[in-house]
């Protein structure tokens, strides 16, 4: 039994996106291979409306799904499909943006807003599949009890029980959440890429202690040890497979080569990016 073990740290620093939502950027560009097939991480925690209700405007995306968890607060989705959702306190919002969609974000007043948004890349097979949303509400997500808290399965499967799965790069996704002391052994496919981010909290993980709002990209191995300080933690688990392609990343849209993110920009100026829409 081989355990996982860190293989690098990244904490997250203050920034600002979309009309000027505060957040904290973990990952990004200068972290995509590593962390292949991950390519971004938001972090989003305030109780200041002033922070964040300025939302994401209609903007475009290619190539990439995008994955929102909001624990605590509320998130309205409305697309270029025509779908239009609001998700809060535990719900995932899970948009393909494939071949090109146009959404928006805005995040209604709460008394806390926390969360995060993950990009996660498409193979090259699969970039410019017709794009998609999907909402995995709170009646959809299993709570499992372990010794030592809970694991809220958002997507993928975990212990026998299997939650919401993606159509194309596969995910398991877990809400993990240890009581002060507890400890949590979690089984993992050997070559498996995973990433544990701490949400709330500092934990012990495969013997390292970290900090609050950091990533953590782990070794090969099959099997993580998470342990929580004498204050309760809660982390999100992270489990795909790497795609090990190029990566040419322009703003919203992530493809394989320099001319198809010249493809897409020039459909976006042409008018011609949205093979299928609604006009608002």
């Amino acid at each position: 039994m081989v355990e996982r073990s860190i293989l690098t740290k990244v904490q997250g620093y203050n920034t600002r996106d979309g009309a000027g939502v505060k957040l904290v950027r973990v990952l990004g560009r200068n972290t995509a291979t590593i962390f292949d097939p991950i390519l971004l991480l938001d972090s989003f925690d305030s109780e200041n409306p002033e922070d964040y209700t300025a939302g994401f405007p209609m903007h475009p995306h290619r190539g990439i799904e995008t994955i929102s968890y909001v624990y605590r607060g509320h998130m309205t989705h409305r697309d270029s499909l025509g779908h239009e959702d609001t998700i809060g306190d535990g719900e995932v919002q899970w948009m393909t943006a494939g071949s090109g969609i146009k959404h928006e974000e805005t995040l209604p007043v709460s008394p806390r807003l926390l969360g995060v948004q993950l990009w996660l890349n498409l193979s090259s097979k699969d970039k410019m599949v017709p794009p998609h949303y999907h909402a995995i509400k709170d009646k959809d997500i299993q709570e499992i009890p372990v010794k030592a808290g809970k694991v809220r399965l958002l997507a993928g499967s975990f212990d026998g029980i299997t939650g919401y799965t993606g159509s194309y790069q596969p995910l398991d996704c877990y809400d993990i959440h240890l009581d002060p002391n507890g400890h949590i052994i979690v089984p993992t496919e050997h070559d498996r890429s995973i990433m544990v981010f701490t949400l709330l909290g500092e934990a012990i993980i495969a013997g390292e202690l970290v900090g609050e709002k950091t990533a953590v990209k782990l070794t090969e191995g099959d099997q993580l040890e998470i342990r929580a300080t004498d204050e309760p933690a809660q982390l999100l688990f992270i489990s795909s497979e790497k795609l090990k392609e190029p990566i040419a990343w322009g703003g919203p849209i992530v493809m394989n080569t320099r001319e198809e993110l010249e493809q897409a920009f020039l459909e976006l100026r042409q008018g011609t990016f949205l093979q299928k829409k609604i006009e608002y």
